[in-house]
């Protein structure tokens, strides 16, 4: 049976996950990728972004062949009824970018790929123009690099931030490989006193959103679930 390809941004958000799994350095179109693996499945950490996403997809989906591509990760919530630690499994992804959008068979609701962090204002804005529950920088990536190999699809998300929860500002504290650099950051946040509580609430949530998505990883894996999973077929959503 082929094996079930897991595709994330930080290896924070799966690592209680991948404790234990065999680890294995390789390489694809020049860039060298941290695979972890196991009989059933195997994960990389692509980084932070669409890019940095549609490259690590590609190269778990050449190496490995396998049955079906998930995108997994954080997601920020676009509906105040849908809290920290919650799963999001969508039944439709949209590139806020062009507006396309991929179905995905027994998925519910919406998530929306946006090209940067979301604040409040902005998650009311994609809420209301794409009738969307969640947001995330990497999925509609994934997506689209399975599809254009014929694989299966399929999204776990867990929400980390709060409908109204304001993140630091931190795109530029990613390098162009998508590679959060946490010690940059921290010296950042060390000298602004303002940011402190703030930052600490979002360890907080990100430690609640690393359990639930662990969680539901493993029980994906331990019944072997390979649905839902995405349509052929892309269309057009046009912001309402």
């Amino acid at each position: 049976m082929s094996k079930i390809a897991i595709v994330a941004a930080l290896e924070r958000e799966v690592r209680p996950l991948v404790k234990g799994w065999r680890v294995s350095e390789r390489q694809h179109s020049g860039r060298n990728f941290r695979f972890f693996e196991t009989e059933e499945a195997v994960l990389v950490c692509g980084g932070i972004g669409a890019e940095a996403a549609r490259r690590a997809a590609e190269a778990v989906i050449v190496l490995y062949q396998p049955g079906i591509v998930y995108s997994v990760g954080y997601a920020g919530s676009l509906d105040p009824a849908i809290g920290v630690g919650e799963i999001v499994r969508p039944a439709r992804i949209i590139d806020t970018r062009d507006g396309s959008s991929i179905a995905i068979a027994g998925g519910e609701g919406v998530l929306v790929t946006a090209g940067g962090v979301a604040g409040p204002a902005q998650k009311r804005v994609l809420r209301d123009s794409f009738a969307a529950q969640a947001v995330d920088m990497e999925a509609s990536a994934v997506a689209r690099a399975a599809q254009a190999r014929g694989i299966d699809f399929g999204v776990v998300k867990a929400i980390s931030d709060a409908f109204d929860f304001a993140l630091p500002a931190n795109d530029r504290f990613v390098d162009s490989r998508g590679r959060f650099m946490e010690m940059r950051f921290a010296t950042y946040v060390a000298v602004r006193p303002w940011l402190w509580r703030r930052v600490i609430k979002l360890g907080h949530n990100s430690r609640l959103a690393t359990k639930a998505l662990c969680r539901a990883l493993r029980e994906l894996l331990d019944n072997r679930v390979l649905a839902p999973f995405a349509h052929s077929q892309t269309s057009k959503t046009e912001a309402r």
